[in-house]
């Protein structure tokens, strides 16, 4: 096979990947600006024969979705700022100090990756009934702070960084702290970013644990918030729903389209030493 057809399949991967991603993504914005009557048509209409923006006015008022959105970002933002802060350290002590067992710790977090987070749920949740933590945000936040995934990334990383780069800074007499703020995290921002993309995603989308735990609108989040627009007598409006969905989804996409050339970065440079 010469170098024009391996070009060719590899474009033609690329278009198929496109349409598996793009086309959901596509239906749902189309059908965010369709009547009721407009969705349920035979055959299927990609477009929208008439364009209506009141789905979007109803699905930001018949359920109160800007406390739902207060709500995601709050939960995000705690989570992210957690996340990064345990994975970092966990990960500077695996990588950088020296004391017994770390290897025995380093498996422990491996073994974590390999735990469904459902298995947990059922602890969690009786966990957090008898601290009385349900309907709050510590409920919800509290049992997804683990970090397994960021600790392993930049363990990773910072093992990949030229150990001359430490010796030179414990030679100049930097301390733990000091090593970790101004000489690793200075050249660790791709990967630190591709961290923080992953982990904003992920927070932003959680379902069944801030479902679980939420009563009422006060401390739901998006994701919580959409059910809500559906119907349960099976006649579902899904217009207002892929409006808000795609309201959902605009924040998140922003900011992955922000950092996204650090997240490769990252992701190609921070796995690549174990």
């Amino acid at each position: 096979m010469n170098v024009s057809a391996k070009k060719l399949f590899g474009y033609l991967g690329i278009v198929l990947v496109l349409l598996f991603i793009g086309l959901p993504l596509f239906w749902i914005l189309m059908t965010s600006f369709k009547a009721k009557g407009d969705i349920y048509t035979d055959p299927v209409s990609w477009l929208p024969p008439t364009w209506k923006t009141a789905n979007y006015l109803d699905a930001t008022t018949r359920v109160p979705f800007w406390t739902y959105l207060r709500n995601s970002v709050i939960i995000t933002a705690v989570l992210a700022v957690v996340k990064i802060i345990l994975g970092v350290v966990s990960a500077y002590a695996l990588a950088i100090l020296r004391f017994p067992g770390r290897n025995i710790v380093f498996l422990v977090v491996i073994s974590a990756l390999m735990v469904p987070s459902e298995i947990t749920v059922i602890s969690n949740y009786a966990l957090v009934n008898s601290l009385n933590w349900r309907n709050t945000f510590v409920g919800i936040i509290v049992p997804l702070a683990g970090v397994a995934f960021g600790t392993f990334l930049m363990r990773n990383h910072f093992l990949s960084l030229p150990f001359e780069l430490v010796e030179a800074a414990r030679m100049d007499g930097a301390g733990p702290i000091r090593l970790l703020t101004k000489v690793l995290l200075p050249v660790s921002w791709p990967t630190l970013s591709a961290f923080a993309v992953i982990t904003i995603v992920n927070e932003w989308n959680q379902y069944l644990w801030p479902f679980l735990m939420s009563d009422t609108p006060d401390v739901a989040p998006l994701q919580v918030g959409l059910t809500m627009l559906q119907n349960n007598d099976g006649v579902t409006n899904w217009g207002p729903v892929m409006a808000a969905t795609v309201l959902t989804i605009i924040p998140i996409l922003i900011i992955f389209l922000a950092l996204q050339k650090y997240m490769i970065k990252g992701l190609t440079t921070g796995a690549v030493k174990g």
